[in-house]
């Protein structure tokens, strides 16, 4: 249906609670058609968030995956960003009402997140908000209330003249941005916060990471303060809505929009546009015509 005939009550759960789960997803065209990048590997994501945040789901992986792919044929998109969204419904308000589970998959032309910003380079600081710790709420589930934590911040940012901002937990110990994972180089190594700072374990920071160590750039998982980003010699973000992004700048300490970040954010771009053979199984073409229809909502 056109996105203006898409509506929820106003006291639909979700709305009131944060009680969703959703996923970014990107189509690329090909030389062979568009295709759909991990999009299996979203759609798991997807079910374990449900699953962590106790929102029952009716539908396969299959009936999932076919939603996905119908929302992109049926707009005639050869690129584009898909977004699966499953929400408590409409049935009754209050904290613990256990209501129908509602599914959308939302299918839109949208560029890189950051536009042009995203090969000059992003202005970032150091936010004063932290990230919320792993045993606060779920931070593994991709939930839609978990992103206040991510919007404040960034309002703050903006409001302050910078692109992005930096959170640290509650150790002190660098997490992510806003809503995106961070790597930093030091020394020719591409350094990651771990899971356990309270970061969303993201596919293109699972991406980034393998396609560097096939590049021959060590990786590591490790404890991040405040120093490392400062003295850092490169510094990039990463997810599926702004794919990988240099920062130039962090608290008006300039950074090298570096080498390690060309040959990475090169080698992604290649990948999503099924130009590395041996990552052919990331993709999911698109069917020319889907005849399976769309799960109910």
């Amino acid at each position: 249906m056109p996105g203006d005939e898409a509506v929820v009550p106003v006291w639909t759960h979700a709305l009131h609670y944060g009680t969703a789960v959703f996923e970014g997803i990107r189509c690329y065209d090909t030389a062979s058609g568009p295709v759909v990048f991990r999009l299996d590997e979203h759609l798991e994501r997807f079910v374990r968030s449900a699953r962590l945040i106790g929102l029952s789901l009716d539908w396969t992986h299959e009936e999932l995956r076919e939603a996905c792919l119908s929302a992109v044929a049926a707009n005639g998109f050869a690129e584009c960003y898909v977004r699966p969204l499953a929400f408590a419904g409409d049935d009754r308000l209050g904290l613990h009402a256990e209501n129908p589970t509602r599914l959308a998959v939302i299918a839109s032309e949208w560029p890189s997140y950051l536009g042009d910003r995203a090969r000059e380079g992003l202005r970032a600081t150091l936010s004063s908000w932290q990230r919320v710790g792993p045993n606060v709420i779920p931070h593994t589930a991709k939930a839609s209330g978990l992103y206040l934590n991510a919007a404040l911040p960034g309002r703050d940012a903006h409001a302050a003249g910078y692109d992005e901002a930096l959170l640290f937990g509650a150790d002190g110990t660098l997490a992510d941005a806003t809503a995106h994972n961070v790597f930093v180089v030091r020394d020719g190594i591409l350094m990651t916060p771990p899971l356990s700072t309270g970061i969303l374990p993201g596919i293109t920071r699972a991406t980034v990471a393998e396609l560097a160590a096939e590049s021959g750039i060590q990786v590591r998982e490790t404890a991040l303060i405040r120093a490392d980003v400062y003295l850092a010699d490169e510094i990039f973000v990463t997810s599926t809505a702004t794919e990988v992004v240099p920062i130039r700048e962090v608290d008006g300490r300039p950074i090298v929009v570096g080498p390690v970040w060309e040959q990475v954010s090169e080698k992604y771009a290649r990948a999503v546009h099924g130009q590395i053979p041996e990552h052919r199984d990331w993709l999911t073409p698109l069917p020319a015509v889907t005849t399976a229809e769309v799960p109910p909502t």
